[in-house]
């Protein structure tokens, strides 16, 4: 055996002296492998540009089944730690420190959407970066020191605009913030979520549309929306993070169309009248709680006497059975890293869907 068969051999056999399968755990034993994997590489264990065991070796000496390990590989591929060479196997990516990328992630807020968007960037981007995740809470100040002499510091900017006015109103920028962001190299620069258009077009964009979003999204519901009487959309006009006004103007555009009467309401109120016949449009979660539990209180038949839709979908959502309208955070995510990965300037609007489920 020559010196360098035998140096890969041992480097080999410490990778699977790394590897441990828990027969006990309720975690798939693929995504046992992926954790491993992913936890080795951390912690200096498994080194970049290592080569992995074969598909059929974690098999054999594991007794998993080669199903199993290849489904592991090929989430660690799409992660973009692992890459596949053809005759040669399976390596760690080269993700050296001086290679990655050093990102600024800046979101308005802390939700579960927004964390969606974020994981699923997170996880399409794989060990190519060093993201600092930084939230402004949608306020001017704390947005400008964010950015205050950064532009040396990160390779990339990923920027959610959403600002409020000191009455609380949703502005997508201000003069300040419009100027601070101009001052960043285009190339560098991701806009995600609110498209701010006085921005030149060789800007990466992934955005939703929120006038025109809601407005087609109820289009496609009209089949189950036309069947109640009046809409009502709970818009708070006034909060700690404001909601754009556009979305105002796709649902008045909506109703007006198709001639359905309706109302804006700035919250559930306590002990609201409830008719049969009323269809509720809810943004935020804690009005899509209360309205429930009115309903109830009420003993009105959900998804036949009262209909509710929710902005914004969420693993929960899906559970209870609410209709929603939604952009897909996954593939807002997802974009936005690809667009990093593969160095592009372009605009993407991310789809928007009417979900139907039981509340309507």
């Amino acid at each position: 055996m020559s010196l360098a068969n035998y140096i890969n051999k041992e480097n080999l056999m410490k990778v699977i002296d790394y590897l441990s399968i828990d027969e006990n755990s309720r975690v798939p034993k693929y995504q046992q492998v992926v954790d491993c994997i992913i936890n080795n590489i951390a912690n200096g264990n498994i080194k970049l540009d290592q080569k992995l065991p074969s598909i059929n070796t974690v098999s054999e000496d594991f007794y998993l089944s080669r199903d199993t390990v290849e489904k592991a590989y090929n989430i660690l591929k799409e992660k973009n730690i692992i890459i596949s060479i053809p005759r040669r196997g399976n390596y760690v990516a080269k993700t050296e420190e001086g290679n990655k990328f050093n990102i600024l992630f800046l979101i308005n807020k802390l939700s579960s959407y927004k964390m969606r968007i974020y994981n699923s960037f997170l996880d399409k981007i794989g060990l190519n970066s060093n993201i600092d995740l930084q939230i402004y809470h949608c306020d001017e100040l704390l947005f400008l020191n964010a950015l205050q002499n950064k532009h040396k510091i990160y390779d990339y900017f990923v920027i959610m605009p959403h600002f409020k006015t000191e009455n609380l109103k949703h502005v997508s920028y201000t003069e300040e913030v419009l100027k601070k962001i101009n001052n960043i190299p285009k190339n560098k620069l991701v806009i995600l979520d609110n498209l701010i258009q006085p921005l030149a077009e060789d800007v990466a964009c992934v955005y939703q549309e929120f006038d025109n979003d809601i407005y087609e999204a109820l289009k496609m519901g009209f089949t189950k929306v036309s069947n109640y009487k009046k809409i009502i959309l709970i818009y708070p006009e006034k909060g700690i993070y404001p909601y754009p006004k556009r979305i105002l103007f796709g649902f008045k555009k909506f109703c007006l169309e198709y001639e359905i009467d309706f109302e804006i309401l700035n919250e559930v109120y306590n002990d609201m009248i409830l008719k049969k016949g009323d269809l509720f449009i809810t943004i935020e979660e804690s009005h899509l709680v209360n309205l429930i539990n009115q309903v109830r209180e009420d003993e009105l038949k959900l998804g036949e006497d009262v209909g509710v839709i929710s902005y914004n979908d969420t693993p929960l959502k899906e559970l209870l059975g609410i209709s929603v309208v939604s952009t897909d955070f996954r593939v807002m995510g997802e974009t936005a890293a690809e667009m990093i990965l593969n160095n592009e300037n372009r605009r993407f609007k991310v789809p928007f869907n009417f979900i139907n489920r039981e509340s309507i």
